[in-house]
Formats: structure tokens, sequence, C-alpha cells
């Protein structure tokens, strides 16, 4: 049972003779006990009402009404199994087509939906469905009805060999792309040598450039007539709507639709192989890689949740076996993981292991085996099993919390119908989960991960590679709605004896509690000397710690944070660092004790310090080989100018120079100086109170003392004088990534509203004009965006846009002109500015329905000195704009004949059409932003 299906799925987007060892888990006597056990976390429910329509379609009602906001969900049981050899891609290639209009909605479908303010908003197709989904404000419900049933039954009207082209070349250039990153080939060669020829896992569910080519309007028109009649279809109606409403809705825009063809359905095939097989692959990439493949069964069999449990204590984090044996005692990996990927009529369960660059492979694959037979040897150990129990459970509670998207509460109980006819059949999974013992842990893996595995090895390339129903009148069009109110839960504030300011919002619609310490600090904290130093620290706090009251390993947090359904992550951006715990509500008291231990009292150990920060120069490395990350470690000192704070790698984690150089008594310096309560806002939000939390606030953070921190440069700069493109040469890429930027006003600006209207309408959406020009009008790329890095000081403004190669230069072309458009000649319309205000205003109910979701809005506020209201009252200053306003605000803020380009890609092929546009001077680096001749 997965909560979403994300390893083998593809999504429109704008934008793997042995010595038995032992390696038994040591318990922590003196907490184990406190510790939450799997009995202790319930399996959600998800009420439900259900109704079958006289054609077929059948409805399923969930009522959740904390937010204005209804999830519409809808499953066609349909995927890339469906498709014969020689007409593979056609499952993904409806995918796209379905969002290019139909007969009464003829508008691009994203673009529509975001107009309306939905979020949460795509289509996926796997092996074994298509799902197309949106959270919509409540009075735009009926518009989103009106859109999806339009599509499911009139789209052949307005489906012509123009759209075909299109969407063909969309998805080609999403193939591309795909493939154009580091083991970009590994699925297509992983699938191809586990299946058998005629296996509907055989091929990959993008299909094969050859059958993208070859399809034809007979085809599709087929694929679609034969497939998505609302008798194959589960439509989730999740939110605030109750079931008499949902009824009425339903029979109103999908009840003259006709039922469609009864569909064949695939039986379980696993396709169970013997001996072992092995491939090796040829990749640009700095490090060697093994995947090691064994076909197991599928979803929603017995057997799945007792693999999951092994895939969890072999390789599903830090306490696993796999990881304290490669990545942290033997230092062989930089990464070690496992995973039951489950599908409809089989499953893979995979071993992926990075090696770490210089390392023996052989020696790492041959220790993953090691530890692989000794837990079929011995089976897992009640603490091993304990924790990857509580892990699966913590993160179903966490469900709840989301009506829609991937892994919502729409989400599970589409796919529960779609494939067992039982919207409950996860509680079956987790009843499994919680009775599973390690005896059957072990014998699942006997049974299936015996024999017959396939092995690829990945090694870097050489050179651096119808029932009777009232008839709905549809040529009224959908009706809209309005925006929502928006009132977030407001923030209450309290201080600690020692300084620490505490800020409070409550929500109790889930027992989660969301814990995030801001820090001033991030990448601008960093020296010249140091860059990646802030990021580092922060990375290594949960590697230990060391305090008057005792010691706690890595692998202790690990595993406590397992037993107590908790996650913990660390991070940071351009001026923030941020330390953050989810953590469910009945373990508040222990998750807190646990969480200041590692804030305040990390140990820095001087060996994992070492294997980090060997990690990290990997990390540098991978970086250098991805298109996009090339970019983004040049850029800055290109706009900000060497000496800035902001000049450093936008990824954050540093340069190798640096990286080699730093010590741990660096670490310890970073934190003793920028940690300090002075210099922190903690951030809690979720089911508590500030009478409840702050007392124990209070005993975990009250002895943290305050101290000096220093200043940042953040001085503004000016933009560059004039154009200039920048050219990165990537031998053999399959695309070109081409990246523009200027600096742009501060976060906190006056003007953040009407920019973000205004880069809505440049290159901020799926309907902005950048986009429709390269993707939907040329579909020259799978598409592009254009955003802002949200920073204290001047912001960098940037579009990224990856194209084919052989049209580079004329998308460079077209994306200057769309620069030099906005600014006057082409200036933004009363349309353009309506619809960018409706995406933004009626998207902000659907922002907020997590804990984590609410927290990062409040963070961003806090970070960024924003009014305590802004997003309460963001709805009435957006739609307060005028065209004048935005127009004379992209006239002073866009400078066209000042930008900098950045073009990653084979110069062999574009770099001379690229000099022939005459931009501006052009001028070639290498990949670490060095001036080449």
């Amino acid at each position: 049972m997965r909560i979403s299906k994300r390893s083998l799925t593809l999504a429109l987007a704008p934008v793997v003779a042995a010595v038995s060892i032992a390696w038994p888990v040591q318990a922590a006597p003196a907490r184990a006990a406190a510790l939450a056990a799997p009995a202790e976390i319930p399996i959600p429910d998800i009420p439900y009402t259900r109704f079958v329509l006289k054609n077929g379609l059948t409805v399923l009602v969930h009522e959740d009404h904390k937010a204005p906001v209804v999830a519409v969900n809808t499953w066609y049981h349909v995927g890339s199994k469906n498709e014969k050899p020689g007409k593979t891609g056609f499952a993904h290639l409806f995918e796209h087509l379905m969002f290019s209009g139909s007969s009464n909605f003829n508008e691009t479908f994203i673009s529509a939906l975001q107009s309306i303010g939905s979020t949460d908003l795509n289509g996926t197709t796997n092996q074994d469905r298509t799902n197309y989904f949106e959270t919509v404000p409540t009075s735009m419900l009926d518009y989103a009805l009106f859109a999806e049933s339009d599509r499911m039954g009139h789209l052949l009207g307005v489906l012509d060999q123009k759209k075909l082209d299109l969407q063909r070349g969309v998805v080609q250039n999403e193939k591309r792309q795909r493939e154009n990153q580091p083991y970009g080939l590994v699925y297509q060669t992983i699938v191809e040598n586990t299946y058998p020829a005629n296996h509907p896992y055989s091929w990959t569910v993008i299909g094969s450039m050859t059958d993208l080519d070859a399809a034809s309007m007979t085809d599709v028109t087929d694929w679609f007539k034969n497939n998505y009649g609302p008798s194959n279809v589960v439509l989730v109606l999740a939110g605030d709507i109750t079931p008499q409403q949902a009824r009425e809705k339903v029979e109103k825009y999908y009840g003259d639709i006709p039922p469609g063809p009864p569909v064949a359905k695939q039986r379980e095939w696993i396709a169970k192989r013997s001996g072992t097989h092995r491939g090796t692959l040829q990749d640009r990439v700095p490090q060697a890689r093994i995947y090691r493949t064994w076909n197991v069964p599928g979803a929603n069999t017995p057997e799945e949740p007792l693999l999951d449990l092994a895939a969890r204590v072999l390789g599903g984090g830090k306490t696993s076996r796999l990881y304290q044996r490669l990545v942290v005692k033997e230092q062989l990996a930089t990464s070690a993981n496992a995973s039951d990927g489950t599908s409809e009529i089989g499953g893979q369960f995979d071993l992926t292991l990075t090696a770490r660059p210089g390392a023996d492979v052989a020696r790492m694959e041959s220790v993953a085996d090691e530890e692989l037979r000794a837990l079929m040897k011995r089976g897992p150990t009640d603490d091993e099993l304990r924790l990857a129990k509580t892990g699966i459970l913590a993160e179903f509670t966490r469900v709840v919390e989301r009506v829609g998207g991937f892994g919502g509460k729409s989400d599970l109980l589409a796919s529960c119908t779609t494939f067992t006819g039982n919207p409950d059949c996860y509680k079956t999974y987790l009843q499994r989960i919680k009775a599973a013992t390690p005896a059957q842990v072990r014998q699942a893996m006997v049974d299936w991960l015996s024999d017959g595995d396939y092995v690829l090895q990945v090694n870097p390339f050489p050179t651096g590679l119808s029932a009777e129903t009232t008839k709905l009148d549809r040529t009224k069009g959908a009706s809209l709605g309005h925006p929502e109110t928006l009132r977030l839960p407001p923030m209450q504030s309290a201080t600690l004896s020692n300084g620490l300011k505490v800020v409070l919002a409550e929500s109790h619609a889930a027992p989660v509690v969301n814990l995030s310490l801001m820090l001033d600090g991030g990448y601008a904290s960093d020296s010249k000397e140091l860059p990646g130093l802030a990021s580092l620290t922060l990375r290594m706090l949960e590697e230990g710690t060391k305090s008057n009251k005792g010691e706690r390993s890595s692998l202790e947090i690990s595993r406590e944070l397992e037993a107590l359904g908790a996650t913990f992550g660390t991070g940071s951006n351009l001026d923030g660092g941020f330390v953050t715990m989810n953590l469910l509500k009945p373990t508040l008291s222990r998750s807190l004790d646990l969480y200041a231990d590692v804030v305040l009292h990390p140990a820095f150990p001087a060996s994992d310090f070492e294997r980090l920060r060997k990690d990290r120069l990997a990390a540098i490395a991978r970086e250098k080989t991805v298109p996009r990350a090339i970019a983004m470690r040049v850029l800055p000192e290109l706009l900000y100018g060497p000496g800035h704070a902001y000049s450093l790698p936008l990824t954050g984690s540093g340069t190798e120079a640096a990286v080699e150089r730093m010590t741990r008594a660096d670490l310890q310096r970073y934190h003793q100086t920028w940690f300090r309560p002075n210099n922190a806002t903690l951030l809690v939000v979720g089911d508590t109170t500030l009478a409840e939390i702050k007392p124990l606030l209070e005993k975990a953070f009250g002895g943290w003392q305050a101290g000096e921190v220093p200043k940042k440069n953040l001085a503004t700069v000016a933009q560059p004088a004039k154009t200039v493109v920048y050219l990165i040469d990537r031998p053999g890429a399959l695309q070109s990534d081409i990246i523009g930027a200027q600096l742009a006003p501060p976060r906190n600006s006056p003007d953040a509203i009407p920019l973000t209207l205004m880069n809505d309408v440049l290159g901020g959406t799926f309907n902005s004009r950048m986009n429709m020009n390269l993707r939907e009008d040329k579909h020259w790329s799978y598409g592009m965006n254009a955003s802002m890095v949200p920073a204290l000081g001047q912001r960098l403004y940037m579009s990224a846009s990856p194209v084919q190669t052989d049209k580079t230069a004329d998308s460079l072309r077209e994306l200057a002109r769309e620069y030099k458009d906005i600014t006057g000649p082409r200036p933004v319309t009363a349309k353009e500015l309506k619809d960018a205000q409706a995406s933004e205003t009626l998207s902000l109910p659907g922002r907020f329905e997590t804990v984590e979701q609410l927290s990062s809005a409040y963070s961003t506020i806090l970070q960024y000195q924003l009014p305590v209201d802004y997003y309460n009252t963001f709805t009435e200053k957006a739609l307060a704009q005028t065209p004048a306003q935005i127009n004379a605000l992209a006239a002073r803020t866009i400078v066209p004949n000042q930008l900098v380009w950045v073009v990653v890609g084979d110069m062999s092929k574009i770099e001379k059409e690229i000099r022939a546009l005459n931009l501006g001077e052009v001028r070639r680096l290498d990949v670490d932003g060095k001036p080449l001749p």
C-alpha cells in the first residue's frame, strides 16, 4: 500500500556466497520505554458516502469543513499496462490531451483551473491508472465539475491533429528532459530486463519515441472511446461539501454521459524470475550506482506490508542496516536505500546503492548482499520491526490533514476503490502492518528475495552521457464562483525567560504539531572562505548530541524519531536556517526533549563529520552534472558580484575547495555564533495551546543563552549594465537549459504583491506568456517557469527554460522578446491581470490545509517581516491592482537590455546560432563559473 505511487508515475507539470552478518540495533534502555509503540497510533478513519450513477460512475464523498475547499479526484482505471507493444505511451499521451480542451470547455484546462484558484492541480499516469485532481474553492466546485465532466464525455469534438501534434511534442520533450538527467535511462533499462517482452509492465509509462511518432488520430480516438467511459472511473469529492450536495451536482454534470464499453482487466502477473542477471549502463554521472531488483507481489496482497517492513529495516532511513553499514561504518556509499514498489498486478523490490567516489563498487554490492542475507536468515529484531511499523502508521496519520493532491484523503479513497472496490482497504493494510511478526517478515523475504534478481550497474561515462438521465445544457458553459474569505488562525506570541520568541498558531484538525526553529543565518551567513558551512552545520545536528544529561548517537536519534512517529529536518535558504520537527500530539513532551537536545547540544562527531564532508563533495560533483544546478551554482556571483552575501552557489552546498578545508571546529564555531535565542524564533503550529506548550518549551530551552551575532552583507548592488550571455558546455546533452536573470526588490517590498501578479503573466504560471509560447505554441519545451528567490535583500528574478537542443537559439530569442514586450510593446492586458488575480486569490484557501503548510506561511511572514495579516489581506490588495499599475511596475522593474543569460547545453550544436542572435556579449564559462577562452 502506497499513499501515493510516485516512483513510476508521470505527471503533467507547468512547474533502485555471502557471509551472514547480524547487524542488530542496540537499544537505548533508559529511553526505550518512553517511546511510542505502534499500538499507541490509531488507524485513521476516513468516513465516506458512496453511490453509483446509472452509467456506472462510482462516487465517494468525504466531508471535511475545516476550509472552504473541495478536492476533486478523478481516477480512470487505465494506465500503460493497458497498452500494446508498438502502441506504448498512449495512456500518458492521452493524459496530456485531456488538458487541451473539450467541446463545451474548449480552453487549456490548467490555465482555466488555475484562474479559479485551484491548488494541487495536476494529472498523472502510471502503469495502472490515470488520475486528474484539483482542490478548488467551494464556490468554484460547479465550474470544476463542469470542466471534468465535459472532458470525460465531450472530448472528441474538438480533438484534432493540431492538438495531437502539439501534445505529442510536449510529451517527447518531457521524455528528453527526463533522460537528460543523471541516471535518466535507468527505469527503461530495468523494466525491459526484468519483465518478459509481452508483460504489461515491460515498457515505460512514457513509451518510446517511435510509438509516439506513429500515434494517429484513429489510435487516440479509439483509446479514449475504449477506456474513458464513466463505468471505468472513480470520482472522489472531499472537503467542504455534503453527500446530498455532491449527489445533486454529480447527477447534474455526469448523469447524461454514456457508460462506455466493458474494459478488460489484467489479473496478477508477478513474473517471478530465477537466477541472477546483470547489466551495465554508462551515463554522464560522477558516481557509480547499483540497482538490484526482484519481481514481487503487488499492492493489496498479504505480502505487501511484510515486504514494506523489510524494506524499511533494510534500507528505509538512517537507522536501517544498509545505511549504517555502507554509509556510516564502511563509508562505501553516499546513499543506500531499499523500497518495495507495488503496482496492481505485481511489484518490484529494489535496492539502490550510490557509491562514494573512488569507493570499491564490487565491495559495496557485496556488503549490501551480506546485510540482505543476514536479515533473511534471522529476520528483523523486535526493535527494528517496531520502528518500521511506527513510521508507516505515522505516515498514514498525517493523511487526514489534507483532502486533495498526492497522499491526501481523496487520493487514498480513490486508490482503494479503484484497485479493490473497497474504500477502506488501507485499514486492512495497516492492520496487517500492526500484526506482522519478525518471522513473517523474514519468511516473505525468503520467499521473494532469495532468487531472481536483476543487477544494473551504472558507471560514469569515461569522458564525463447510457442511462436515462436529464440532459445538461452545456452551451451555457461552466459557472464561476468567487474568492473565499481567508482567515488563518491568529499568531499568538510569548517570550521565554532567555528572550527566545515563541509564536503559536493553533490547528486542531489532526493530532499533529509542527515545530520550526527559525534562525537568522542561511547561505548569507557563510563567509567567502567557507561557503556551504551553514547548511553543513545544520545537516550535522542530527548526527549526535552531548550534554551534561548524557549522549545520543546518530543512530539513537534516528531510532527515537522513528519510535515517536516524528519527522525531523533541517534546511537553509538565503537568509535563514530552519530546524523542524513534525510530531504526533500523544508524544509532544517526549518529542520536545529530543528536539531541544538536537538543537542545543550537537556533538558534531568527528567520524560523522568526515563522512558527511565526503558526501557533500559528492553532492557538489553531482550538481555539476545537472544542467539547472550548474546554472544555480554560477548565477549568483554574476548578478551580485564577488563578496556579497548572496553571491555564493544558490544550492547552498558551497564549493569543493571550501568543503575540503572545513573542519569540525568550523561547525562548532558556527553553531556557537549563530545559534542564539536572540537570533531565533520558535514557531509552533498544530494541536496545542500556549498554556500547554510554553511550560514545556521553558523546560526544554530556558537554559539557552543569548549572545552577540554578526551582521551580514546585504548591500544593494547595481544591475549589470548590459546583456551578457554565458555559455556552459555539457557535451551530449539532450536538451539545453536557458536561465534568464536580473535583480528585483526584496520580498518585503511594497511591490511584492503586484510583482507576483506581473510574474504570473510573464512566466510564473502554466498559462503565462513564456510557457504558452515555448510549450503550447511552439512545443519546444516540456515547460518553463519564472520566479523570484525570496530574500531580505534584492531578490534574484529568473526564468528557467529547458528546451530541445535544435531550438535553443530560437527559444532564447523568443524569451528575450517576451521580456521586452511586457515592458511596453505588449503590456499586460486587463484579462491577463484578471486571470492572475483570480489564480492567486482563489487558490489561497487550498494552500493552508496541513500544519506544515500553515507553518510555511507563518514562517514567510516572520522571516521576511511581512504584516501579520499579510495572507488575510492578500486578496483585497491583489484585486485592487490595475493594468496601469502593473505595467508601470513592469517598466521600472524588468530590464530586457541588462539581463544575464546562462545557457547550459551541447555547445558544439548551439553556440554558433546563439552568437548569431547578437543579444549581447557572449562569454564561455566552465561548470565552476570560471571564464574560458
